[in-house]
C-alpha cells in the first residue's frame, strides 16, 4: 500500500499551537497498514510549540502561495514566511517518503482542507485550504481531511 503523509499532531505529537495533539482511534484506523510519514509544517517552518494562534488573512493557502494573502498571529505578527517554508518542507518530506496522499488537520492555516478559520480569531470558518494543503494539491498529492477531528 502507498505511503501517506499525516499531520504530526494527528499521530500523537504535541505540536499544535496549544502544545497538544489530536490523536484518535479514527486516525489510526484510517492509516492502518500504510507507511506513514508524520510531519508538522508549522514546527518545520521554525515556529515554537506552544505558539500564538495564527489565521489566514485576505484569502486561503492558494492566495498565500500567490502572494495575495498572509498568515498572522492573534497579536498581528506576520508569520507567512514560516508557514510557506514549512509547506515546502512538508512537500519535500512527502516526496521523499513516496507519499501520493496526505491526511491533514482540519481548519488549520497550514493543513486545513475545504475550510479554514477566517482571520478574525472568532472561530468562524470560510471555504478554503491551508498553505500546505494548497501546495500539496498543486503538486499532485491528494489531501484528505482527518476523520473524527
Amino acid at each position: 500500500m502507498e505511503a501517506i503523509l499525516v499531520s504530526a499532531c494527528l499521530r500523537g505529537v504535541p505540536c499544535r499551537f496549544d502544545g497538544r495533539d489530536k490523536a484518535s482511534s479514527e486516525i489510526e484506523e484510517a492509516v492502518a497498514g500504510r507507511d506513514v510519514v508524520s510531519f508538522c509544517p508549522e514546527v518545520a517552518g521554525g515556529l515554537a510549540t506552544p505558539r500564538r494562534p495564527a489565521e489566514l488573512v485576505g484569502g486561503d493557502g492558494h492566495d498565500v502561495l500567490d502572494g495575495r494573502a498572509r498568515i498572522v498571529e492573534d497579536t498581528g505578527r506576520d508569520v507567512t514566511a514560516q508557514f510557506v517554508d514549512g509547506a515546502h518542507r512538508a512537500l519535500a518530506a512527502a516526496r521523499s517518503g513516496g507519499c501520493t496522499e496526505a491526511l491533514l488537520m482540519p481548519r488549520s492555516p497550514s493543513c486545513g482542507r475545504g475550510a479554514v478559520y477566517d482571520g478574525s480569531f472568532a472561530g468562524e470558518l470560510v471555504p478554503g485550504d491551508g498553505v500546505t494543503a494548497a501546495l500539496f494539491e498543486r503538486n499532485g498529492i491528494t489531501v484528505r481531511p482527518a476523520p473524527g477531528v
